[in-house]
């Protein structure tokens, strides 16, 4: 093995992901080069010291001249701040931070009153703000974008470069229906370490940051639950996406080192503690389809179809017996769709059982069942995702993998044991570029809290 492929290893053992890892490794090479031109100084003696301000980087000291790896919070704390500064010509009174998720398990049952698991992940979005006196609304997406000027008394939707504002404007619109004051003005800034379109819902987590940004600055208060709704109501009057709860539930409910079980009738939520050997990757193809929105609306009316169809009010109601003895009156589409549904909870209760067995076997394969349905009953699969279970299946250290998210392209989810690193990685990636012309960007991501005020 090459000194270069010995690094990658070892970046990868020490948190950084496949990417990251590279970069790392590259960086360590070139910075040795120079200690031994620049200061004498013997190879091996370079890099065991360059090798020690990486494990110090590891506890949150940033090795200086060193990129990759994902950056500490107290940083992005501080560059959000700093950015609020330049943007606003004061600092932010308020700081709130709210995870992405990964959808474990669990495919489009939520807004079917069905069961699903899924975990707050280590990636976030911030949001900064401080109250104003007039009636003006500021915001600002960063890094790079456009100041966003609104009075509160606007009340058109913006659109093109300003549509992002439509998730905490949504956020806006349904306070009043949950008894909340509305801000009146202020400057807002929001940024985020969660890669767009990954299907890791960096909308259900700016919706819940904005949330409880808007309740610190008019001094309310309100329980998990409420703030949770708070944001799916935005999402679903507002933004337009029928979604259902996973998203906005995971992202309020996480828990370190637990899953997120999520009861979508009541709804009701619950945690369930992760195998200590569990580890989950996300392999982020970035392709969508142009009319993803469109297409998940659609799966939406298929399954009340469905339901309607099988005389229950939503698809949780019908057990797969009900749905198997319909396949001869029912349109074979919605028959498909309901067989996903009442399967995918029925694998949801299994998975459950697997966690609480600690049996990490067996919840791979219930993943790689679930992928199939998708893949095969609800259709919202692509090839490239198909492509990606497949690759992983061969992998060794992959417990099973499926796509995660509302599918039509995004991303595929492993879940692996701690022995999965760079060398899996690099060759499931190979494969997926040779056969589609680039490898996906990969992220190793560890379960974390759920949305919360920071101060």
């Amino acid at each position: 093995m090459t000194e270069r492929e010995q690094l990658i290893l070892l970046c990868g053992k020490l948190g950084a992901n496949p990417v990251q890892g590279v970069a790392m490794a590259d960086q360590l090479i070139k910075r040795c080069d120079q200690l031994v031109a620049e200061r004498g100084l013997a190879r091996t003696a370079a890099m065991e010291y360059l090798l020690n301000l990486v494990v110090k980087g590891r506890s949150g000291e940033t090795p200086a001249g060193f990129a990759g790896g994902p950056p500490p919070v107290a940083p992005l704390q501080r560059e959000i701040s700093s950015v609020f500064q330049a943007a606003f010509g004061r600092p932010p009174t308020i700081l709130t931070a709210a995870p992405g998720r990964i959808e474990v398990i669990g495919n489009h049952t939520d807004y079917n009153g069905g069961t699903v698991l899924g975990a707050a992940i280590d990636r976030r979005v911030w949001v900064a703000l401080a109250p104003r006196t007039d009636q003006v609304r500021r915001f600002l997406r960063a890094p790079g974008g456009a100041l966003v000027t609104l009075p509160t008394t606007d009340p058109v939707r913006p659109e093109g470069e300003a549509a992002w504002t439509n998730y905490p404007l949504g956020v806006l619109a349904a306070f009043p229906s949950f008894g909340c004051r509305l801000p009146v003005g202020f400057d807002y800034a929001v940024m985020s370490d969660l890669p767009a379109g990954a299907g890791l819902s960096s909308s259900a987590a700016i919706e819940l940051a904005s949330a409880l940004a808007f309740l610190a600055v008019t001094d309310q208060t309100v329980d998990l639950e409420t703030l949770v709704k708070i944001g799916r109501h935005a999402e679903n009057e507002f933004v337009g996406v029928p979604c259902g709860i996973l998203d906005q539930g995971v992202s309020g409910f996480g828990c370190k080192d637990h899953l997120v079980a999520i009861d979508c009738r009541g709804p009701s939520f619950a945690v369930e503690p992760l195998p200590a050997d569990a580890c989950f990757w996300v392999f982020n193809t970035h392709t969508k389809h142009a009319l993803v929105d469109g297409l998940y609306a659609q799966r939406h009316r298929e399954c009340q179809e469905a339901a309607a169809a099988l005389g229950v009010a939503l698809l949780a109601d019908a057990t797969p017996e009900r749905v198997a003895a319909a396949a001869g009156r029912l349109d074979p589409l919605l028959h498909r769709r309901a067989r996903h549904v009442v399967e995918e909870i029925a694998r949801v209760g299994d998975a459950v059982a697997a966690l609480r067995a600690g049996d990490l076997a067996q919840l791979g394969r219930l993943l790689t069942a679930s992928h199939r349905s998708s893949q095969h009953l609800f259709e919202n699969s692509t090839p490239e995702l198909d492509f990606l279970v497949d690759a992983l299946a061969q992998a060794p250290h992959v417990r099973g993998a499926r796509l995660t998210g509302g599918g039509f392209g995004g991303a595929v989810m492993a879940l692996t044991d701690a022995a999965f690193g760079p060398e899996e990685v690099t060759v499931v990636g190979a494969a997926y570029a040779q056969r589609f012309g680039s490898a996906p960007d990969v992220l190793v991501l560890r379960t974390a809290d759920g949305a919360a005020r920071i101060f």
